[in-house]
């Protein structure tokens, strides 16, 4: 009588609740210490008060499948099926994380499509770190937003198989949902705003001034002109130096001349 179903409760995705849980994981809950201790007779008010004392997250562990007290509490959820007005409240509790997480595990099992993604994408802005206990026994750290995007993702969440979820675009297109605004993009708005303005500040830099170029404190007062052909000529590259042209303008004929006539004053007879 204790692992029965309420009798007025819903049957949830055509089926009991209960049975949303593979067979061999509620057989082990059932045979569970805590299941028996801390779970019997426990109302959906009283629900809260468990979950309250609750310390990490996790599905089953050990070769002998042990199960953790967050299934435990799940499973119990979905025996006395607790109104939704209850499981909102769990969801939207911001002072117990794993009361929140509770609610939103409970909450992606049972509800529907539009209402997964109504009480759950509001988690996403929940930075918090929580503890999951892994398949071996270990502890590990995640996020209450890395929770609430498996649970909206993942196939398999705390060794429980989620039932199917309706893609949120097709939710959008028959117009069930509105389209979702992430809390993060006004600071990317803000983030590119920012990166535009540096960018024109750096074009702004990059480009020349328009102002000529300043000339040297002793050029400054004199008139700027155009430099005179003579000046043009001698920095001319192809004129050779000086001292060269000396000694190619005395040509070798001019020497020959007064050789031949230094030999004819030699041999004059007046001489």
């Amino acid at each position: 009588m204790a692992n029965r179903t309420v009798k007025d409760a819903n049957s949830i995705h055509g089926t009991n609740p209960q049975y949303l849980v593979e067979k061999i994981i509620r057989t082990r809950i059932y045979e569970s210490k805590y299941w028996k201790e801390e779970c019997f007779g426990l109302t959906a008010e009283l629900v809260v008060d468990k979950a309250m004392e609750l310390k990490f997250v996790g599905g089953v562990y050990g070769g002998n499948i042990k199960p953790t007290p967050f299934i435990c509490l799940t499973l119990k959820m979905l025996q006395i099926q607790p109104e939704k007005d209850i499981i909102v409240e769990f969801i939207k509790n911001e002072d117990f994380k794993y009361v929140r997480l509770l609610g939103a595990m409970y909450m992606r099992l049972t509800g529907t499509a539009v209402d997964c993604y109504k009480y759950l994408e509001p988690l996403y802005n929940d930075y918090r770190k929580v503890k999951c206990q892994n398949r071996n026994g270990e502890f590990e750290l995640m996020h209450v937003d890395e929770f609430i995007d498996e649970l909206l993702h993942a196939e398999r969440v705390c060794d429980i198989i989620l039932p199917r979820l309706q893609k949120r675009q097709v939710l959008e297109e028959a117009e069930m949902l509105d389209p979702r605004i992430s809390a993060l993009e006004e600071d990317l708005d803000e983030v590119e705003s920012s990166e535009d303005e540096d960018e024109e500040e750096e074009k702004m830099e990059r480009q020349p001034s328009p102002e000529p170029h300043r000339r040297g404190y002793r050029d400054n007062d004199r008139p700027r002109r155009s430099p005179s052909p003579r000046y043009r000529r001698s920095r001319s590259p192809r004129r050779n130096p000086p001292t060269l042209d000396r000694h190619r303008s005395k040509s070798p004929h001019r020497h020959r001349s007064r050789s031949r006539n230094r030999r004819h004053r030699s041999k004059s007879p007046g001489g």
